[in-house]
């Protein structure tokens, strides 16, 4: 990935969620399949069965997800995963995200999130990662603590690539961070984050 390719790429995503933490009131989550397009409009089945009209922005950003292995997670990397907390404090990872190191500090924290009800999404650093009687726990830190995220079988683990605009097609799964409301009705985004070969972003 060139530098000019890396800076846009994390430059778009800090974009996206400062604009996210701003103006929450007025932005949309997207989480749901492409219908059609209608020119320059894709039409969304969102998860709540929602019909939306997305439009992006100028110079728009196409992410995919790829899967990725338990293995490729190192210490020193930094990554996300959505998760249910569990009584002991830890949180077992529905999903973790390999973050590239162009992206690295995006989102850093342990918060609130809407993938399940009472889930969490952690961002940090990766310290070490142990063989447990589970699974893999991870130990991760970020500015303000610290987890350990329960790795088990069914954790997906994915990364990052470059994406096409030519791959988001009819039945292409997608998510929107934050895509603006217009006055039209529909909804506008800096970039879209997809799956390849019907995979669908995971968190």
């Amino acid at each position: 990935m060139s530098g000019m390719i890396q800076r846009t790429f994390a430059a778009s995503f800090v974009l996206i969620c400062v604009t996210l933490s701003a103006s929450a009131q007025e932005t949309v989550r997207i989480r749901g399949t492409v219908e059609r397009i209608e020119g320059p409009v894709y039409v969304v089945k969102n998860r709540d069965g929602a019909e939306l009209k997305l439009t992006l922005s100028d110079n728009p950003l196409f992410v995919a997800i790829v899967p990725a292995k338990m293995a490729d997670i190192k210490p020193g990397m930094f990554v996300g995963s959505a998760g249910m907390m569990q009584p002991d404090g830890s949180q077992k990872a529905i999903e973790v995200h390999i973050f590239p190191e162009s992206m690295r500090g995006t989102g850093e924290g342990h918060y609130d999130w809407d993938l399940l009800p009472k889930s969490k999404m952690t961002n940090a650093n990766v310290e070490h990662a142990v063989d447990s009687v589970d699974g893999q726990v991870l130990s991760v830190k970020y500015k303000d603590g610290e987890k350990k995220l329960l790795m088990t079988p069914e954790t997906v683990v994915v990364t990052y690539e470059i994406g096409k605009k030519d791959e988001v097609q009819p039945g292409t799964k997608i998510f929107v961070a934050a895509a603006k409301k217009q006055p039209d009705g529909t909804v506008q985004a800096p970039r879209i984050t997809y799956g390849r070969n019907g995979q669908a972003p995971a968190f």
